[in-house]
């Protein structure tokens, strides 16, 4: 089946938005090719490493909060 994967990664942002600390910050426990589309596109800084979480770029937190209300607000 073939998979829409700016539908996955514009929902990965939003939730990673959901765990949003340190105004900036997300913990990464998102599958790690959709993390690095994400990077690709430019919404989070490279997130290969030990740190446990991600930072947004301003874009991307814009992007995610913008996506959050859309898709979560009752």
């Amino acid at each position: 089946m073939a998979l829409n994967t700016d539908k996955i990664d514009d929902a990965a942002l939003a939730l990673l938005y959901l765990t949003l600390h340190d105004e900036c910050r997300a913990w990464k426990g998102m599958d790690w090719d959709v993390l690095g589309r994400l990077h690709e596109k430019g919404m989070i800084h490279d997130p290969v490493g030990k740190v446990k979480s991600v930072v947004f770029t301003r874009e991307g937190l814009e992007r995610a909060k913008m996506l959050f209300e859309t898709m979560f607000r009752k």
